[in-house]
């Protein structure tokens, strides 16, 4: 894409998609569609830009610049970011305040979470992230300038140990949540559907037993996605993640789990925002979602376990140490991973590519008839770990 800039006055004009833009001016936008997500950069990788957050519909952006799918963002002085065109409902009418002032805070209580509320005057685009040794989450406001005096603690919250805010800079509002668990379990950041309330939700850890922890099973790709193929047999990937999904249902059940989820149990088809959909609405304990692997070079492989959070990386630490007790290669544990089901913060989850269908000998081992099993077991097992490691 081409750039036509004019200089005149000083003033800067960049012309991008039949757009006009000035450096000092925006205009205003609504978030819309399910699950819109800003990005750092636009990103040239077949899995997209790199996502800084997933955010609520109906939340105000300022619109700086455009470039090809995307609108360009900010989000605080001298801090921008990228989001699809086809996320953003433009408003040249909607009145935009030179600031914002946060209201009061309140923290309490439920069977199964902590909650933080803060009233803000209007929906503002944010940003979690997690940091760990200690356990702590750290929340990024933007357009916020800080005008809490209190914060209004009642209960005796589970996992919330502390809370306070800091102004890190003009536009930047940060408020910081220190967890009293070794582990993450996971959070969510929405606002209310009625009012401009921020909630930050943070859950509790689950039960240490195995046979109480309500597991999610994600079989990768499906219907019209077929995935990788076997380099000898052929056999589709989407066809054999069902097969070791539904194997680890039944050794999960054999355990005495009571409470599983899968997000498909046929050939079907079924976008990434409709699993996550799906999984947040069912607010399990813990994904794991099943992969094969593939390369281009018949000789690379091995098994791995894949994260986008650093505070979900022990999950997958463990699944991998049982996963390379299966004579298989450990291929690596993967960070900061951008695949879709690796981005919801609301639950622990793990991305397991079992093995490579492009490598002769680890394709001979995906199709044995004890291969399904086997793997089932070591998740099995990686999971008990995982929960044991709190204690």
């Amino acid at each position: 894409m081409r750039y036509i800039v004019i200089v005149c006055l000083s003033i800067m004009l960049v012309h991008t998609s039949n757009m006009v833009f000035s450096q000092a001016k925006f205009i205003p936008g609504k978030t819309k569609g399910l699950m819109p997500y800003i990005e750092y950069g636009p990103g040239d990788d077949r899995l997209g830009g790199a996502k800084m957050t997933y955010i609520d519909t109906g939340v105000l952006v300022k619109v700086i610049d455009s470039l090809a799918t995307d609108y360009i963002i900010e989000l605080a002085p001298s801090f921008s970011a990228f989001i699809l065109k086809s996320s953003v409902r433009l408003d040249t009418t909607y009145p935009v305040k030179p600031f914002y002032l946060s209201g009061n805070w309140r923290t309490f209580s439920d069977a199964r979470f902590d909650y933080i509320t803060i009233d803000l005057p209007e929906k503002l685009p944010y940003r979690a992230s997690m940091l760990v040794n200690p356990s702590r989450l750290a929340i990024d406001l933007f357009g916020i300038t800080s005008n809490t005096n209190w914060i209004t603690q009642t209960g005796k919250p589970s996992e919330i140990r502390n809370v306070w805010l800091e102004q890190i800079q003009n536009g930047i509002f940060r408020v910081y949540i220190d967890l009293k668990s070794k582990l993450h379990w996971g959070y969510s950041v929405y606002y209310d559907s009625t009012s401009t309330k921020l909630t930050i939700r943070v859950k509790h850890a689950p039960d240490k037993k195995l046979k109480n922890v309500f597991v999610a099973i994600d079989a990768g790709h499906g219907g019209d996605n077929s995935g990788a193929a076997g380099n000898v047999s052929g056999r589709s990937e989407k066809s054999l993640t069902l097969a070791y999904a539904l194997a680890l249902e039944k050794e999960l059940k054999k355990s005495g789990v009571q409470r599983v989820f899968m997000t498909r149990r046929n050939d079907t088809s079924l976008s990434m925002p409709q699993r996550i959909k799906m999984l947040r609405d069912t607010m399990p304990d813990l994904l794991v979602s099943i992969h094969f692997n593939s390369s281009s070079v018949g000789t690379v492989n091995g098994t791995s376990t894949f994260y986008r959070h650093i505070g979900f990386r022990p999950l997958t630490q463990t699944i991998l140490k049982r996963m390379g007790e299966l004579n298989l290669n450990v291929f690596g544990n993967v960070g900061s991973f951008n695949f879709a089901l690796s981005g919801p913060t609301d639950f622990p989850n793990c991305l397991v590519e079992v093995a490579f269908l492009s490598n002769h000998n680890n394709e001979k081992f995906i199709l044995s008839k004890r291969g399904a099993l086997d793997v089932a077991k070591k998740i099995k097992q990686g999971i008990k770990d995982w929960i044991e490691l709190e204690r």
